[in-house]
């Protein structure tokens, strides 16, 4: 059995410097209950406030211990009025997205009970897919090299590559043939603009070239502009999405408002040698220091580095300490502890705490 596991945290800025204390009380917490490897967790400094005190928002011995750690767990980083010389906010998040080459940004949307409805049909209470979204090339490839002319054109040029739709494509069916397995049915919809872009139909033709590998898990399509409606009009239809970076980044945020909030918006940056977990939301400076930050999405995106390491290390103990961490905060909700964000009276510590108290009896219904 594995004895110990290195987790690089890096709690960045603002909420992110708030959730993350409450989240790792929280895996300590069901450590105890759940038995299995230890998590040696060790902050690492990073992010916007870093810079603004010591000229680097990514240090060279953080970026280093990201690469040796078995995980990088992640608060939230940036400042809005911390910027660099030409005028960008510092995102070291991106920085270790194309330094680990993580390509599969994994964005779960689930609903959970005890959460207040956003949509009014009733069928919004079964909301559970899963969007994948490419995120070493797409339109994000521009970043650092776009172009401008005499002050009056800029040019930000999208790059597609076959190695690139090939391999977020794949990763997308094997997420759809795990959650086949208690779904009974799975379905992957490429999500573009082939219509009007090559790029785009070239990143449909790569997609069809994996599903063809694919055979037990139906393949589907829909242009961005028609999944943005349908994901307001009937997302308990939708299974699996992969689409470019772009795109994925606006729709995993409407995503998001789906279910309450960015608050309950877990994620996942992986590639082929590292992971990468962090909440969705960023770093809320109009509520930072003021104890009203939900910690949810933190949590559930530790839950979701410890079902990779599970998977990574053979280790079915942290699956289920996975799922104590999901169980004990749908517990939490349920029983009516519901956070600001979402019209409710909980904060930061209040959430933290009945999660805590949740988890042993969590615990005892585990299988």
């Amino acid at each position: 059995m594995t004895q110990a596991l290195d987790i690089a945290v890096l709690p960045g800025d603002g909420i992110g410097r708030e959730v993350m204390p409450a989240c790792l009380a929280i895996l300590a917490a069901a450590e105890a209950l759940t038995g299995g490897p230890a998590l040696r967790c060790t902050n690492w400094p990073a992010g916007a406030l870093h810079y603004r005190d010591h000229g680097e928002a990514l240090p060279a011995a953080t970026l280093a211990a990201c690469g040796k750690a078995d995980a990088i767990l992640f608060g939230a980083m940036g400042w809005p009025d911390i910027r660099y010389p030409d005028g960008t906010e510092p995102i070291p998040q991106l920085d270790l997205r194309m330094a680990f080459d993580l390509y599969a940004g994994v964005r779960p949307i689930r609903w959970f009970p005890g959460l207040p409805r956003v949509l009014a049909d009733p069928r919004a209470e079964q909301v559970d897919f899963v969007l994948v979204r490419e995120q070493t090339e797409g339109l994000f490839y521009a970043r650092g090299r776009g172009r401008m002319v005499d002050d009056a054109e800029a040019y930000d040029t999208m790059q597609i590559t076959r190695k690139g739709t090939a391999r977020v494509s794949e990763f997308a069916f094997r997420i759809a043939e795990r959650r086949k397995e208690r779904r009974g049915k799975a379905t992957v919809t490429c999500v573009d603009k082939s219509n009007v872009f090559a790029s785009m139909a070239f990143f449909r033709k790569v997609f069809d070239d994996v599903a063809r590998d694919h055979p037990s898990v139906a393949a589907d399509y829909a242009y961005v502009d028609a999944m943005a409606l349908n994901m307001v009009k009937k997302p308990w239809m939708l299974d699996v999405l992969v689409t470019e970076n772009m795109f994925g980044d606006i729709l995993s945020d409407l995503g998001a408002g789906l279910i309450g909030g960015m608050g309950m918006a877990p994620s996942a940056d992986i590639g082929d040698a590292h992971g990468l977990f962090q909440p969705a939301h960023g770093t809320a400076p109009d509520i930072a220091g003021q104890g009203k930050a939900n910690p949810s999405a933190m949590i559930l995106s530790a839950a979701m580095m410890l079902d990779w390491l599970a998977v990574r290390h053979s280790e079915p103990s942290l699956e289920r300490r996975a799922r104590l961490l999901e169980r004990a905060l749908e517990s939490a909700l349920a029983a009516g502890t519901v956070p600001m964000e979402i019209g409710g009276g909980a904060g930061l510590d209040e959430m933290t705490r009945a999660t805590l108290e949740a988890l042993p009896a969590a615990a005892k219904d585990l299988p």
